[in-house]
């Protein structure tokens, strides 16, 4: 009662409403069809009925939704995703055609790869079958044969003989062969590791080559240019269309005095409209007082060797003292020259200073960025430590700056591999030049985005070092440089790295892995499988991080393409008919969108200084209504043709083969991974690699 007689409420209202149990509760809902609900007091609904009473009704009703409609989503995606490869794989098989240029050679491989392939389906079928008739004789690996009382049946008597001679027979060479792959790898992840702390060790001392003095002290008053020295500029390019323009640009706006600079562009086109448009590219910049030529041979010989080599006799070169080498799809900076010739001044046993490579398409899809990851490798690790420590690396063939002095006195280009550019390498070594190596100057240039032209592509660069190793090796032993330089050269540089490294990849993970499966008498250690190479992909992957993500993929792919490698390495060891083979990587022309930007910049000043001028030229008019004309007229679409390999779908099936095999003996770790690396094969062979992973 309160004090005028009345009933208060409001203490019994507030005591009642605080004994109620229950917060406010949220539920949101990603399905747009339904809506956020918002409780702020309690319900009666909600009000606990007893103690053992868990959570509401209601709200479990909501969350199983919840879980319901995320589950459903995730099927959706995984089907889907499923479906898309389905379709793909089916794309291929229909529509696309299979590989045909192996030579009778080069067929070697592949039906090794089918033997063993139809041996590993033999043996499945002879194990499943004693499988299911519980004829379990071995467990982890120890063999324990069966009593002669215990044998029923030929088909018994079979199987046992055959454990038997698997045990005695089989097993043993198989086991010996493993040993030696894994001492290879062993001793190539040490070289690895070696070249990894070397790389650390410069970036904690912040080593790099320095210029001897002040580059601009020797350049004279301004508006004298006798300071600067003769750089000659040489594009060789053959039937690229697409990349032409963006080359000859950017040599063209180089910051180099014009009186001391001189860009050849050695074409040997055979298609001639495409003569004719970089014919006309040229008559452009030379109009706009560039002092560039236009050069074009009639028969093509020794591929990229014969061009440069008919470039350099000239008479005119003995005017020059340097020489920028850019293939036809690279795109040098402005500063190019002032960041690289200055390191000759005053360093007169210095031959070779090269850039480092950037790419304008790494993240096109998953080829590129794979291909990235290898190449970050070996430009910041590889060519960065053998520069700072042995003043030795392999000319990459662009992006780099000669003496002609040391090219003329090391013999010059020669015709006889196609790793012209690491052949005059090894011979200015062995004539005791110097190399440096800018890790800080990257020139732009294109990735293949195919795996077609990747493959072609990898298949030159592990030929050709070969072929040259055969050539190069009485050289080498017989030369005047010290025994330490000798043995880097033989063991380190052409052994280990470019015969030793395919060999054992193949050996290892693509044929003893898989036979394991089948003779479990011989087995691979669990390290040599798993750890190790996780281990080496992370120290491969470190000069880019930004592709971590793609660490897994990455170890598969580089096993998957030592196919192609060991077949390379092969045909140029034994000097087959493929080592000779010379096959123009195939470019798509593209540009950043900040170098499109600048170009853009650049081509309008370029042009309000040819309307200043007045200048004007019959020849170059007639080129660009040829060019404007094929421009406007419309092509047809070009169907896209994907091959199908024949070596990585065996190897595939192969893997698949011995995945399901490792179920049947309880072998996890070697079943996931036989079954990812048979699935990145089977991308490969179907050619799905290359597709938008965007």
């Amino acid at each position: 009662m309160g004090p005028s007689g009345t009933i208060d409420f409001s203490k019994w209202w507030v005591k009642d409403s605080s004994s109620r149990k229950g917060n406010p509760v949220v539920v949101t809902m990603e399905n747009p069809n339904y809506s956020v609900v918002e409780i702020d007091a309690p319900d009666s609904a909600f009000q606990p009925v007893d103690k053992e009473r868990g959570k509401n009704a209601k709200q479990f009703t909501w969350l199983l939704l919840l879980k319901a409609h995320r589950v459903v989503g995730g099927l959706a995606w995984l089907g889907n995703s499923l479906c898309s490869l389905l379709h793909s794989v089916k794309k291929r098989l229909f529509l696309g055609h299979v590989e045909t240029e192996m030579s009778a050679k080069a067929k070697i491989l592949f039906r090794v790869i089918l033997t063993f392939l139809v041996m590993a389906l033999a043996f499945l079928s002879f194990e499943l079958v004693a499988h299911f008739k519980g004829w379990h004789y071995f467990h982890n690996h120890n063999l324990h044969l069966p009593e002669a009382s215990e044998i029923t049946g030929w088909f018994h008597t079979a199987y046992v003989r055959w454990l038997e001679f698997r045990a005695d027979y089989v097993a043993p060479p198989i086991q010996s062969l493993s040993t030696f792959c894994i001492v290879l790898f062993l001793i190539q992840s040490v070289d690895r590791i070696l070249l990894c702390l070397g790389c650390f060790w410069i970036k904690f001392r912040k080593i790099k080559p320095v210029i001897d003095g002040d580059p601009r002290s020797s350049h004279d008053l301004e508006g004298s240019n006798q300071g600067y020295p003769m750089v000659l500029v040489q594009i060789p390019m053959c039937n690229e269309k697409e990349v032409y323009e963006v080359s000859i640009s950017a040599a063209s706006q180089l910051d180099w005095p014009k009186d001391r600079l001189l860009i050849q562009v050695l074409d040997d086109s055979d298609d001639e409209s495409i003569q004719w448009l970089i014919k006309g590219e040229v008559s452009k910049w030379s109009q706009r007082g560039v002092n560039i030529i236009y050069r074009h041979r009639k028969f093509r010989t020794g591929y990229k060797a014969g061009n440069l080599k008919s470039a350099m006799s000239c008479d005119y070169i003995k005017d020059y003292e340097f020489v920028a080498i850019f293939d036809a799809d690279f795109q040098p900076n402005p500063d190019f020259l002032k960041q690289t010739v200055p390191h000759f001044k005053g360093n007169p046993e210095l031959a070779l200073v090269q850039a480092r490579w950037a790419f304008v398409n790494k993240d096109e899809n998953l080829l590129t960025r794979l291909q990235n990851v290898n190449l970050c490798f070996h430009f910041e690790v590889e060519q960065q430590v053998n520069g700072v420590f042995l003043n030795f690396f392999g000319f990459n063939g662009t992006a780099g700056v000669w003496r002609i002095k040391a090219l003329e006195e090391s013999g010059g280009w020669l015709e006889r591999t196609t790793v012209e550019d690491m052949d005059i390498a090894v011979r200015a070594h062995l004539n005791g030049w110097k190399f440096i190596f800018l890790n800080d100057v990257k020139v732009l240039c294109e990735l293949p985005e195919s795996y077609e032209a990747y493959r072609k592509q990898q298949h030159r660069w592990h030929s050709g070092p070969m072929q040259l190793f055969r050539l190069c090796l009485p050289a080498i032993i017989t030369s005047k440089i010290a025994f330490w330089k000798k043995t880097n050269l033989i063991f380190l540089f052409f052994l280990l790295r470019k015969l030793i490294l395919p060999f054992y990849s193949f050996t290892l993970f693509c044929i003893i892995l898989p036979l394991t499966m089948f003779v479990p008498e011989a087995e691979l250690p669990i390290w040599v499988i798993c750890y190790i190479p996780v281990f080496l992909s992370f120290l491969n992957i470190l000069p880019a991080p930004k592709s971590f993500p793609f660490i897994v993929p990455y170890l598969l792919f580089e096993n998957t393409m030592s196919v192609t490698k060991f077949n390379a390495m092969v045909s140029g060891l034994f000097q087959l008919g493929s080592s000779y083979e010379w096959i123009v990587t195939k470019k798509a022309g593209r540009s950043s969108e900040a170098d499109l930007l600048a170009a853009e910049e650049r081509e309008s000043k370029a042009m309000s200084l040819q309307l200043h001028r007045g200048t004007s030229d019959s020849g170059l008019s007639e080129l660009n209504k040829i060019k404007e004309s094929q421009e406007t007229v419309p092509r047809p679409p070009v169907k896209k043709m994907n091959k199908i390999y024949k070596k990585e779908l065996a190897l595939a099936f192969l893997l698949l083969t011995a995945a399901f095999r490792s179920l049947l003996s309880a072998q996890g770790m070697h079943f996931y991974y036989l079954l990812f690396q048979g699935v990145s094969f089977l991308l490969v062979g179907l050619d799905l690699i290359g597709e938008q992973m965007n």
